[in-house]
């Protein structure tokens, strides 16, 4: 059974006075429905599932009055020796994008109060995609109703889960929080691990590059060890993933999605990973294309990397919107999509021309686990810095090498504070701990442990008693 962060999340919703619905949102197969199965199980006397894919039926319950004690009236017909007692009941609505009037009553079970509602869903932000022929016919019905499946905003808690990170990687391997914890202080105290500890680490980094963070993918290699059949697994999954683009896009749309995702590759091969349209296919334009990217970012299959026009704080103020890199979300799929001998070539360290786009995405996945935007900064010069980190309050870069290499242009911003503030910087490869002045290398299993959230600031309260009194005073003595 894999130990997963967000379960300490749900403990903290579930504890927290007057919670709101909580919607648990992300990539299909990251193991939301398991992790909430086993969480209502083990914190309510009763728990009542309802999966609108599997279950369609159960949608009826749903579509006619939004009254809470009407939904359970129409789910206690369908559903045999179910108990609805309040305080005691969790429902949980599983794929909750299949039942947009299900969403809607999120808003009256908060408001009715008696019950806890989690509700999951793997697309919930593509909804709105393959919806123009279901438009076209309502228009010519009397009797549409604007607003009925509305999002119910403000009553609802949205939570974002992701595959597994790597530490969740090591506890499924068995490495205990104290390793961790060691790890952690090595970084923080610049100590190089001692080598056993850095061979063992390096091995497993190659097991979490090969396989990703896809449950199914993991239990897959601790039951069998066997990359075949987590190859099987991915494979299925990938499949799955294509298959959503032809049940949730329009049908003009499918052949314009799958040109993008299926582009990725040939993308990160390039030297400049920068996304190109071009090479979907000859001639093919922003224009046509630029809604299926998003899409494929709606839908969590992939995160953008903007490119900035200064290195600095706020990267985001800085974002050049037509210049971005794409990833794909796990780094388990990309290696799928490689195809070929990569997965055990990544197990033997036999990587050629590709080592690097596969080491960047990397760092993007473990970014956006974390939940940070990505930026990196390119001058025309040719210049290029892989990551830029909003870290402790200051931008600073991040360089991601497969093997031992210099990084020139991390050499060239340090040499030029003055142009590119910046005064610090890491560069993660082939190495152990150590620092060249400003420059920081580190191994690559350590940048999950980058500590990126922002300082807590907290304000005093203000002394209005004070300020009162003293104009009280002036005014006296006028």
């Amino acid at each position: 059974m894999l130990k997963r962060k967000i379960e300490e999340t749900l403990q903290q919703w579930k504890n927290s006075p007057d919670h709101l619905p909580l919607v648990i949102m992300g990539l299909r197969q990251c193991g939301k429905t398991f992790i909430v199965r086993k969480f209502a199980r083990e914190n309510f006397k009763y728990v009542c599932y309802i999966n609108f894919i599997k279950q369609p039926k159960r949608i009826a319950a749903f579509l006619g009055s939004k009254e809470v004690d009407d939904i359970l009236l129409e789910l206690s017909t369908q559903i045999r020796g179910v108990n609805f007692v309040p305080g005691q009941t969790c429902f949980i609505f599983d794929e909750i994008q299949d039942c947009p009037d299900a969403r809607t009553s999120l808003k009256f079970f908060k408001e009715d109060g008696r019950f806890d509602v989690i509700a999951t869903g793997s697309l919930l932000g593509v909804q709105g995609y393959g919806e123009k022929k279901k438009k076209r016919k309502r228009k010519k019905q009397d009797n549409v109703q604007l607003g009925k499946n509305s999002v119910p905003v403000g009553y609802e808690e949205i939570v974002q889960m992701y595959p597994l990170d790597f530490e969740e990687f090591l506890w499924a391997n068995g490495i205990s929080e104290q390793t961790v914890a060691f790890l952690k202080e090595c970084m923080s105290s610049e100590t190089p691990v001692p080598q056993g500890i850095h061979v063992a680490m390096k091995d497993l980094l190659n097991r979490y590059v090969a396989v990703g963070g896809l449950p199914a993918a993991v239990n897959k290699l601790l039951e069998t060890g066997n990359m075949s059949k987590v190859d099987t697994v991915l494979r299925r999954i990938l499949k799955e993933y294509k298959d959503d683009m032809v049940k949730y896009a329009d049908d003009e749309d499918k052949p314009f999605i799958r040109g993008c995702f299926d582009s990725i590759t040939k993308q990160l091969a390039k030297d400049y990973k920068k996304f190109q349209y071009n090479l979907i296919r000859k001639g093919a334009r922003a224009e046509d294309y630029v809604g299926s990217l998003q899409w494929l970012e709606d839908a969590g299959m992939i995160h953008r990397c903007y490119n900035t026009e200064a290195t600095g704080l706020p990267m985001e103020g800085n974002a050049i919107e037509s210049a971005f890199k794409v990833y794909i979300t796990d780094i388990g799929l990309l290696v799928t999509m490689l195809g070929g001998s990569t997965r055990s070539d990544i197990i033997q360290g036999n990587l050629g021309g590709f080592k690097g786009a596969i080491y960047e995405n990397l760092m993007a996945d473990i970014l956006h686990k974390k939940e940070q935007s990505l930026y990196y900064y390119r001058k025309e010069s040719g210049m290029e810095l892989d990551f830029l980190l909003d870290y402790k309050g200051e931008c600073v870069p991040a360089e991601v090498k497969a093997k031992n290499a210099k990084a020139k242009s991390i050499s060239t911003a340090l040499k030029h504070p003055d142009n590119y503030h910046i005064y610090h910087a890491f560069k993660f490869g082939d190495y152990n701990v150590g620092r060249e002045g400003a420059l920081l290398t580190l191994p690559t299993y350590m940048e999950f442990l980058l500590d990126l959230q922002p300082e807590e600031f907290v304000l005093a309260p203000v002394d209005s008693t004070s300020v009162n009194s003293m104009v009280s005073k002036l005014m006296k003595r006028q």
